[in-house]
């Protein structure tokens, strides 16, 4: 397996087909690397390195093909092919062998039609797509399954890996930690003090990460765990290790195999390591070169105000970068000034018909309660894209017949003290315009009946 090789004379009962991956430079160096080498930068020019497929081999299926296999497939019980990312091994890792993938059947998730949601706002073809009802509530387990399993698959190898570490905002090493637990491999979480959520701090220790938290933000986190893999052989987990967009990149395949194999119009991201983007735009640029579709949709990344390095470089047309240093943001996932793939991102965004927006913390918040009054239940992430959604409609730039996807890349439930304070009016600077506290009465029917037809009246009947 050390060339990254699949054999698929058992799989499906298809042909036996040298299916084929290695890392390779993103800056466009030759060479090929193996998938089973440590190493993360190019050795000849310092680039971030890519997973590169072999495209001759997966294009003796043809479109229809593919789309069979992947719905034959999808949610069944023959491990691993029932998790959306492994149901795709072939275009996702081959290397790995089955015996050593590490799966939660992650994937899969809600395409949520926000059709209620979308008629308030003036569009008739609303999405969400619910990445965060996963093992451990955000769409980082996509990447994290390919991750860690070609960790195992190297420790059966032979090679010696003691430990996997990653920086964290708080999803990354929830996934880390219980992907390694259930591979029996020890994880090391390097979080930022005071900037994470209590949800996301317990999810580490409950599965028994060695969890660090630093005086510091998410770069200087990164800035540690990156000295501390280069100097210890500690195999580093965080996004700039390009196996976790592997994974990641799914998330196009499986939107468009919800609809039918229909792509949608616009699909809207919230952008904070960039790694999500630059794997969701790979998604569609593999399926569109194998010609399972015919055409790209609109790529929207979307940021938090306080946390815009990408935003400023849009504004120049992509010809400036600098990285910033990010204010505080109720986006705390997303709150980094020196994104790890700023480079793998642009590049991607200047292949699409893309934007790059920026939200207020006033807008996100208020746009996740707004969603929220039509069922979903929203992390601030997604609160940034959903701001942004309700900014490009305004401008008419959605138009209200596209079909457009928002990207919620976390649970809710994560950051019940977000939408607790939210709620009661606790947020420093912000109005709380859809608001909904409790009313405290004392245990008397009539008063309590009072209350209700008021607000039921004041409400017109609805929420």
């Amino acid at each position: 397996m050390a060339e990254g090789v699949l054999s698929q004379a058992t799989v499906n009962g298809s042909e036996e087909l040298p299916f084929r991956a290695w890392f390779g430079c993103s800056a466009g160096c030759s060479g090929e690397l193996p998938l089973n080498q440590i190493i993360y930068n190019c050795p000849r020019c310092g680039a971030l390195l890519d997973v590169y497929h072999d495209l001759s081999v997966l294009r003796r299926r043809s479109p229809a093909e593919w789309k069979q296999l992947f719905d034959d497939r999808y949610r069944r019980t023959t491990y691993p092919y029932g998790s959306a990312v492994w149901g795709k091994k072939e275009m996702v890792c081959p290397a790995v062998d089955n015996t050593n993938v590490v799966s939660m059947y992650e994937g899969g998730s809600n395409l949520f039609w926000a059709e209620r949601f979308g008629k308030q706002i003036g569009l008739e073809d609303l999405w969400v797509k619910q990445c965060g009802n996963a093992h451990t509530g955000s769409f980082k387990d996509l990447g994290m399954t390919v991750l860690v399993s070609m960790v195992k698959q190297m420790i059966a190898e032979g090679i010696p890996i003691p430990a996997v570490a990653c920086a964290s905002t708080g999803d990354t090493s929830a996934a880390l930690a219980a992907y390694c637990a259930a591979a029996g491999i020890p994880a090391i979480v390097i979080l930022p003090r005071n900037r994470v959520s209590t949800a996301q701090l317990i999810q580490p220790m409950a599965n028994g990460a060695l969890t660090l938290s630093l005086d510091t933000d998410f770069d200087g986190c990164m800035r540690v765990v990156r000295e501390l893999c280069t100097r210890e052989n500690i195999y580093l987990a965080n996004s700039m290790n390009s196996l976790r967009l592997e994974g990641q990149k799914t998330v196009s395949i499986e939107i468009v195999q919800q609809f039918d194999w229909e792509v949608p119009d616009v699909v809207i991201v919230p952008g904070g390591n960039l790694g999500n983007i630059t794997a969701i735009g790979r998604g569609f640029l593999l399926m569109r070169d194998l010609g399972i579709i015919d055409r790209l949709p609109r790529l929207v990344c979307a940021q938090a105000e306080r946390a815009n390095p990408l935003y400023r470089s849009f504004l120049t047309g992509f010809t400036k970068y600098q990285p910033i240093r990010a204010k505080k943001t109720l986006a705390s996932a997303i709150q980094i000034g020196n994104p790890v793939s700023i480079e793998k991102a642009i590049k991607v965004l200047q292949v699409f018909d893309s934007l790059v927006e920026q939200a207020s913390e006033e807008e996100l918040a208020d746009a996740a309660a707004l969603a929220d009054r039509t069922g979903l239940f929203n992390c601030p992430h997604t609160g940034v894209a959903l701001a942004v959604l309700l900014k490009l409609v305004a401008r008419g730039q959605i138009h209200p017949r596209e079909r457009v996807v928002v990207i919620a890349t976390a649970h809710g439930l994560k950051f019940t003290d977000f939408k607790r304070r939210y709620h009661e009016g606790k947020l420093r600077g912000i109005a709380s315009r859809y608001a909904n506290r409790p009313i405290e009465l004392p245990a008397d029917y009539g008063k309590a009946r009072d209350a209700i037809l008021r607000a039921l009246a004041e409400r017109g009947g609805g929420i």
